[in-house]
């Protein structure tokens, strides 16, 4: 009884050591709140105040570039790449020690011995100036009194201190130094918790690992992998391809606002021209988003990724890449050949498009160009069959018969007398010979001027000529018959993907006899890409549809299969020729003609072959004593898979078949190779059982 009362009797006594213990620890504890909140709350309070976010885009891979059988035409090459990123308000001396620490792991000079004396030789005086102001401050402070300092403003002072270092100062720089000058000059240029890419090419692995195991000791840098545009097909197809720009050059400086606020960086790389700058929307991908917050010493506390980054998407092209290099090399032959034993001094080009004429995919588009410098070299010059307009000749007479036509100054099966026309005040006019009595398929097929110049002069108003007579002549006949060429894609813009395309070059002057030029195509100029529009609209029967490269976007993928389909281009039909689809039945009878009837002008070059082919030769006075040979083709005739234009400028006058062997070349690649395809699809099949 007595050990139950002793027991009672002690618990008590702990329970109130431990009640006393715990108000001991609150006691500690408020004691330690009010310290923190009335010592030291408002130093707390303006560190917290003092925290900034910031949101910086980080690049990400640019999309790539495919031909429509898939095969890669552009790709990123992956390669090593040491990175800046600078904190905010980091300084020049910032830098300087960032540059001075970075230098000993790597080599910013070019392994090149000529590219590096260029490199040496583009470091300024004032970045050397200035290299020796952040080396000898106080050296240089000196240079300036006391009295000269308060008078001017901090950046004058700068100035003039720049200005009064000596070329004896700065002159005997080290490699090391110049060294140092170089890194610096591209830690200049990046901007605030944005990357930028110190050196990207020639970075060898040990570089790398070097500066990876001291990333430590290097504030800002970073050892990281970087792409660059590389072309398996080298030069093939890579001037409509078009060019990126470095990170040095940065985006646009005539366009910098807009780049800046669709979410661009100063020194992101973008499209400057092609199909590079067309679909850059699609190419650029989407930045990752990476908030950073940071405190009031601009030192990062925490990062968090806001927005993943996504590659840019690829491009599927409407280009054959195994055709498209045939064609190359067929120009480049038929160049190398026509200028063999010193003749046709002024051939500078020739051009080439191949486009499907029902769907308008661009499946091969060639320029060849000899090098003003050095004339035995060959360049690819595609861009030119959009660019650049030449007088196309005698393959405009389909749009010639078929605006008489419909404006109802002639009807099929209508004659004229093929003589030479004397007109008042101009030149005798005639066909390449006396033709005698035609009529319009004759016209076509054995290529009459005159036929297209009494069409020209009724549609002008006049209808009774008499040799010697000075014509009647309407002014609006030339805008009407502008208005027919141009429903063919002759004279304005085809709508093909590419920028700047040129709409053709318009004759100013009008009178009758200029109309007469232009209906047999010795007026107004045309690009070879509005030839291939123009007779892809008679192939197919009266469709003017849109000549384009692009076939189809793909979804990045993590993997190295294709992603979804993220837009496919459809036919896109500009107009329809509104007439009788009987008129053009008519001219696609006389392109046919043309090529299968004797006395047909390109009759003799396309005997014996597999294909049935339509289409009209054409042959254009130019300048200084030359002439264009051109050429529009489909084939086969009656279910055409392409349409070819062909254009030579500047030949000899004697140089009469030029166009026609590239144009036979040309079809005889394309079914030479689709029958190789098949050849090889019926093998693997016969494997396969």
């Amino acid at each position: 009884m007595k050990k139950e009362n002793k027991k009672q009797s002690q618990l008590p006594f702990r329970l109130n050591l431990l009640f006393f213990f715990v108000f001991v620890l609150f006691a500690v504890l408020i004691l330690q709140l009010g310290i923190v909140q009335i010592l030291n709350g408002k130093r707390f309070q303006e560190e917290i105040d003092s925290t900034t976010q910031d949101i910086t885009k980080l690049p990400v891979p640019r999309g790539e570039i495919y031909d429509r059988n898939y095969n890669v035409i552009v790709k990123n090459q992956p390669t090593y790449a040491i990175t800046y990123t600078p904190p905010k308000n980091a300084g020049a001396e910032d830098k300087i020690a960032v540059a001075r620490k970075l230098a000993p792991y790597i080599d910013m000079f070019h392994p090149d011995k000529e590219e590096r004396k260029k490199q040496i030789s583009r470091i300024t005086e004032r970045e050397k100036k200035e290299y020796w102001y952040l080396e000898h401050v106080a050296e240089a402070n000196a240079k300036l009194t006391m009295e000269e300092a308060d008078e001017l403003k901090p950046a004058e002072q700068y100035k003039e201190i720049l200005k009064r270092i000596t070329v004896n100062e700065y002159e005997h720089l080290t490699k090391q130094d110049l060294e140092i000058i170089l890194i610096k000059k591209e830690l200049d240029r990046a901007y605030a918790l944005t990357p930028q890419i110190v050196k990207n090419e020639h970075v060898t692995p040990e570089e790398y690992a070097r500066i990876a195991e001291h990333l430590a000791s290097l504030p800002g840098i970073n050892a990281t992998t970087d792409w660059i545009r590389e072309y398996p097909y080298d030069e093939t197809f890579k001037s409509l391809i078009g060019d990126i720009t470095t990170e040095k050059e940065g985006v646009p400086a005539e366009n910098i606002d807009y780049y800046l606020a669709t979410g661009y960086s100063r020194n992101d790389r973008v499209g400057e021209n092609g199909l590079e700058s067309q679909y850059e929307d699609l190419l650029r991908g989407r930045k990752e988003q990476v908030k950073y917050i940071m405190n009031n010493h601009n030192v990062i506390l925490e990062s968090e990724v806001v927005v993943p980054g996504e590659s840019g998407k690829s491009l599927i092209l409407t280009i054959d890449m195994e055709f498209q290099k045939l064609v190359d090399e067929i120009l480049r032959e038929e160049l190398m050949a026509a200028t063999a034993g010193g003749k046709n001094n002024l051939l500078r080009d020739a051009l080439a498009v191949v486009i499907d004429p029902h769907t308008g995919e661009l499946l091969a588009v060639s320029g060849q160009s000899f090098n003003d410098e050095k004339q035995d070299q060959i360049y690819d010059s595609a861009y030119r069959t959009i660019y650049d307009q030449h007088v196309p000749g005698s393959i405009v007479k389909g749009a010639t018969i078929l605006a008489g036509y419909d404006s109802g100054t002639i009807t099929p099966g209508h004659r004229e007398y093929d003589e030479p026309i004397n007109i008042q005040g101009t030149p005798t006019k005639g066909s390449w010979m006396d033709l005698g009595s035609v009529n319009d398929l004759d016209a076509l097929r054995l290529s009459s001027n005159v036929y297209m110049f009494y069409i020209a002069m009724k549609m002008g108003g006049e209808n009774n000529y008499y040799p010697g007579k000075k014509i009647s002549f309407n002014p609006q006949a030339f805008q009407e018959m502008r208005n027919y060429f141009k429903q063919f894609g002759l004279g304005t813009l085809t709508g093909v993907d590419f920028p700047n395309e040129s709409p053709g070059l318009k004759g100013t002057l009008q009178d009758g006899g200029l109309l007469m030029d232009f209906a047999i195509g010795q007026y107004d100029n045309y690009t070879a890409m509005q030839l291939a529009q123009y007779v892809s609209t008679i192939a197919n029967g009266g469709y003017r549809v849109q000549p384009h490269f692009l076939k189809e976007v793909r979804n990045p993928s993590s993997d190295e299969e294709f992603g979804s389909v993220y837009r496919s281009f459809n036919t896109k039909i500009l107009n329809k020729i509104v007439m009788d689809e009987n008129y053009i039945q008519r001219v696609q009878e006389g392109f046919r003609q043309v090529f299968q009837e004797p006395g047909g002008t390109a009759y003799s070059y396309f005997t014996e072959t597999d294909y049935q082919i339509a289409g009209k030769t054409g042959t254009a006075e130019n300048l200084h004593d030359t002439i264009n040979l051109t050429m529009v083709a489909y084939a086969p005739y009656d279910n055409p898979e392409i349409a070819v234009a062909v254009l030579v400028p500047k030949l000899d006058p004697d140089m009469t078949n030029n166009n026609s062997i590239i144009t036979r070349r040309i079809f005889d690649a394309y079914f030479s190779l689709k029958e190789k395809r098949e050849n090889e699809i019926q093998e693997e099949n016969q494997e396969e059982e």
